[in-house]
């Protein structure tokens, strides 16, 4: 089964991990999202991360986001993802419609179950139980936005149910791409995931197809299908440049991932890069690499992340341009037509 042809979205997912204080941090992803509005992207991204610094320091995406939809005109604005499971889910209702009102509803809902039992721990809960919390609170938020009334017969102010179309769920599996078709949900795919033990050297492709095959039988009749495709993207003017920062970033996070469950097939830089999904050099060297991502074909919305690549902010901000007026157009997406008039204007 194939995904129906569609215009494709551009997104960017922001990185927070410059070794920097937690408030340079939010600066840096800020100046980031105003940067991909300005090139015209279509969505910015957010993760939430609890406690871990090294992991993105951001436990409070929808604060953070508020900050951004005051600094941003256009941009859609996406948590990819809150975990469900640790919130409080009339408070997430309560808090994304607010935003989503602030924003002039520019509010795009990524959820998700979680998956590191400390964080868990810490809130006094058990990760074992996740898929089944996750269930009860994304329908806890879903009745919320609709208006079903609480028990003591309070309602949700404001009312949101146009929220109930901006769900996304990302999942590793294909049970979770079935459970995101059958809500009528969007579908989130992450930018790398582990290796089965029976299929070490399958591809990023081969895992993911699965899913988005599970996620179109389940969908609703009518229901036109949403999938993000989340990719590691680094561009740089220069091949050399980029292939430094990538080892740099790689060699770093290596062991961490080891502990994930990737296997790496070896050492080197390549191995490396083959291991991690990461898509890394010129304009011309990324857009070969990732035409060979059968995935990047089914997807609605291509969302490009750093992580794990580890270049300074100013090369973020140079490779959002790239990405914006070299990479993206390759791969079937269109600058929007105010964006490309007023840049032909500031070339004027």
């Amino acid at each position: 089964m194939t995904t129906p042809a569609t215009h494709k979205r551009l997104g960017f997912f922001t990185r927070l991990l410059d070794e920097a204080s937690a408030a340079e941090r939010y600066r840096f992803a800020t100046e980031q999202i105003v940067q991909a509005e300005k090139f015209g992207f279509d969505s910015a991204w957010v993760a939430q991360h609890h406690f871990h610094e090294a992991e993105g320091g951001l436990p409070a995406p929808l604060v953070f986001l508020g900050h951004v939809a005051a600094k941003t005109s256009r941009i859609r604005l996406g948590t990819g993802i809150i975990t469900l499971p640790l919130e409080n889910p009339i408070r997430v209702a309560e808090d994304a419609a607010v935003l989503d009102l602030l924003s002039g509803g520019r509010l795009e809902v990524g959820v998700g179950s979680g998956g590191t039992p400390s964080s868990f721990t810490a809130f006094g809960l058990d990760s074992a139980n996740r898929g089944e919390t996750f269930g009860r609170a994304l329908k806890t938020v879903r009745d919320a936005w609709n208006g079903r009334p609480f028990e003591g017969g309070n309602a949700l102010y404001p009312a949101a149910p146009h929220l109930g179309d901006r769900i996304w769920q990302a999942t590793f599996s294909a049970a979770g791409g079935a459970r995101a078709g059958e809500t009528g949900d969007g579908l989130m795919l992450s930018r790398t995931q582990p290796r089965p033990k029976d299929a070490p050297h399958a591809s990023l492709a081969d895992l993911q197809h699965p899913i988005i095959d599970a996620y179109l039988e389940k969908l609703p009749p009518g229901r036109e299908p949403r999938i993000v495709g989340s990719r590691t993207l680094f561009v740089a003017d220069n091949r050399e440049e980029a292939l430094h920062f990538a080892e740099k970033g790689l060699r770093r996070i290596a062991d961490h991932f080891v502990e994930k469950g990737h296997v790496l097939p070896g050492n080197s830089l390549s191995d490396l890069i083959a291991a991690f999904d990461t898509h890394v050099g010129t304009p011309e060297d990324v857009i070969a690499s990732l035409s060979t991502d059968t995935t990047l074909s089914r997807v609605t919305d291509v969302v490009f992340q750093v992580h794990s690549v580890d270049p300074p902010h100013p090369y973020i901000l140079r490779s959002i341009e790239l990405i914006a007026t070299e990479v993206a157009p390759a791969l079937g997406w269109r600058q929007p037509q105010e964006t490309a008039e007023r840049r032909v204007a500031l070339v004027r």
